[in-house]
């Protein structure tokens, strides 16, 4: 028993830092004791090559908060989904309970969001376009602030909505200045994909400790959710359907 090598963002909340302040970082906790393990960080801003750098080199046994599916390093099962979000004032009754950028609501409203996320190519396809304010990530920098950005900017009634990764979103909402609704967007008939499935990664050839590492997930799915649901991050099973901490999120892959 060597101790186990997470790697994980620097300054990516509310997923990592340093300080250990994430729900990944808690994650990481919990596996290593889990395990009985000793836990150490490698640390890679997550748009720098992340996982290359991490798995391919041998830097580290699990790399936090992988998509699944992706073909670059193996999977664990997701330990929870996600979806992209649609973020409005909780004050403004003409987009309350809006589930789906088809929405005709929607048209000539003020849409904040990231460039080419799939939300980007959704609105393109709706006609929302036109209305819609795009915001670049600097290269090397995570979506953090142009998230912080964007929440601003709808909370002072420059923008009307804002569509951002539900982990980032959920989490910047519930600090915001004036009360926000979030609504997962799980119901696009076309277009890109909104719901992921989030997994662990590991190095291919491990069959061992990818089923220790799943058993740990499995055996803590409640926990796991509960740690989630602190951060405020919209937590869904595989259908997209909201997962409460009583049954944990889908513990096999789909």
């Amino acid at each position: 028993k060597g101790p186990l090598r997470v790697c994980a963002d620097p300054d990516n909340l509310p997923f990592s830092n340093q300080r250990a302040e994430g729900f990944e970082n808690k994650l990481a906790e919990l596996i290593a004791d889990r395990l009985d393990r000793q836990l150490v960080y490698t640390w890679f801003p997550e748009n720098t090559g992340y996982v290359p750098n991490t798995i391919g080199e041998n830097a580290c046994d699990l790399v936090m908060g992988y998509a699944q599916g992706t073909g670059l390093v193996e999977d664990t099962n997701p330990y929870y989904y996600a979806s992209y979000v649609l973020i409005t004032r909780a004050d403004d009754a003409n987009l309350s309970d809006i589930s789906s950028l088809s929405d005709p609501r929607l048209k000539s409203k003020r849409i904040g969001l990231v460039a080419r996320t799939p939300p980007a190519s959704i609105l393109t396809m709706r006609g929302l376009g036109a209305n819609a304010t795009s915001f670049d990530v600097r290269s090397g920098d995570s979506q953090t602030a142009v998230a912080q950005e964007i929440i601003a900017k709808i909370a002072s009634e420059e923008l009307d909505a804002g569509l951002l990764w539900g982990p980032i979103g959920g989490y910047y909402a519930a600090i915001a200045d004036v009360p926000l609704a979030v609504m997962p967007l799980v119901n696009e008939l076309a277009g890109p994909a909104t719901l992921y499935g989030i997994t662990l990664g590991v190095r291919p050839n491990e069959p061992q400790f990818k089923h220790q590492v799943t058993k740990v997930l499995t055996d803590n799915a409640d926990e796991i959710v509960s740690i989630l649901e602190e951060y405020h991050v919209p937590v869904l099973d595989e259908d997209g359907e909201v997962a409460a901490a009583e049954s944990g999120p889908a513990s096999s892959s789909p």
